[in-house]
């Protein structure tokens, strides 16, 4: 009952022994995982940002459904004027 199971190539190569292990400097390292840790940080950045671009337009969205709701007058107008502010916001510098 029991099965045979192929193994991968990379559990081949290990297990035989014929693998090549690249060994680097602790400098090497040092730089790489710099260098890696930059680009994450990049990336969160970026991730960071365009989440909050979501948030603002889903926050004018909702301000807009309320404007809708009401008639004309000083508040339809107030919050009209709240939606375009969220939408053009810029970020302060």
């Amino acid at each position: 009952m029991s099965e045979k199971k192929e193994l991968s190539g990379l559990a081949r190569q290990i297990l035989s022994g014929g693998g090549h292990v690249q060994l680097f400097t602790q400098q090497e390292f040092d730089e790489a995982l710099a260098l890696a840790k930059a680009e994450i940080m990049t990336v969160a950045i970026e991730t960071s940002k365009a989440a909050i671009m979501i948030e603002r337009e889903a926050c004018a969205d909702v301000v807009r459904d309320l404007a809708a709701q009401e008639d004309e007058g000083e508040l339809c107008t107030a919050l009209r004027n709240a939606e375009q502010a969220i939408r053009t916001r810029q970020a302060k510098k």
